[in-house]
């Protein structure tokens, strides 16, 4: 997935919400006309309500911070670093002597040093792991991928505060091994921020996984947050997974820890 500049988004969101609120009385316009990527490959022209929300979620936890961003943390005793320069991105983990390097889709691994063979089947299991740790610490900065389908779902109230749901599909191009996973992100209305998401996968004979976020902190402009991590049984809607949350009749399975965030870039 390429990594989507929001500079231009941000202006045109500042202008479309002035003008909204100029307008109370009238019905919310559906379409902002835009062009907010500098790549043509990862360009969408016309942000629906779904888009729009997910747009304003990024630049809560972030924004154009994400574009330049160079930092590294701690995840399940594995050392993590990612490195944004505009659409190129270079990510690494590593454990021991053992170095993953993924710069820009292609990986290498070395030990010791040394790089080292591997078969198409590993390569492709270790670039989707490395990915997948990356791509949830900076949530929800690849949100805004063409790959990416978003779709608004519902507004809903979690603990007694309102959010909205969007749901997210990947295309089979560009959308990664898992491209038929589903997805659902609540976003809180006031703060804009990703509070909740949850999601269902069919590989290994299919779940449900719903995550509640919690030490949320913010490093040098970039939110970083941790997830209590829940179990509901296969073929749960995610659409009910905050009431069922709310019921205590999730089970929790495990706690995702980003520690040791730290700015590489100063």
């Amino acid at each position: 997935m390429k990594i989507t500049s929001y500079l231009i988004v941000a202006s045109v969101l500042m202008g479309f919400f002035s003008c909204k609120s100029k307008e109370k009385e009238k019905k919310e316009e559906s379409v902002v006309k835009t062009s907010y990527s500098t790549d043509p490959s990862t360009q969408r022209e016309e942000p629906d309500e779904a888009e729009i929300l997910v747009l304003e979620a990024i630049i809560a936890h972030g924004g154009n911070a994400y574009n330049i961003a160079h930092y590294g943390f701690t995840f399940r005793n594995k050392e993590y670093t990612f490195k944004n320069d505009g659409n190129k991105y270079t990510y690494t983990a590593s454990v021991g002597d053992t170095i993953d390097f993924l710069e820009n889709g292609k990986l290498v691994r070395s030990v010791n040093g040394q790089p080292v063979s591997l078969s198409p089947k590993d390569n492709d299991k270790y670039k989707e792991a490395l990915n997948s740790v990356i791509y949830f610490a900076t949530l929800p900065h690849k949100l805004s991928d063409k790959a990416v389908n978003k779709t608004y779902k519902e507004e809903i109230k979690i603990n007694g505060e309102d959010y909205k749901a969007v749901q997210v599909t990947f295309d089979q191009k560009g959308g990664g091994t898992d491209y038929d996973d589903v997805f659902m992100y609540w976003i809180n209305k006031n703060s804009k921020t990703v509070d909740y998401l949850a999601y269902k996968y069919a590989t290994n004979g299919g779940g449900v996984r719903f995550r509640s976020a919690y030490n949320s902190r913010t490093v040098d402009g970039i939110i970083f947050q941790d997830y209590i991590n829940y179990k509901a049984a296969v073929g749960t809607p995610l659409t009910e997974l905050p009431v069922l949350y709310e019921k205590g009749k999730l089970e929790e399975l495990s706690k995702i820890e980003t520690e040791n965030v730290v700015n590489l870039a100063q």
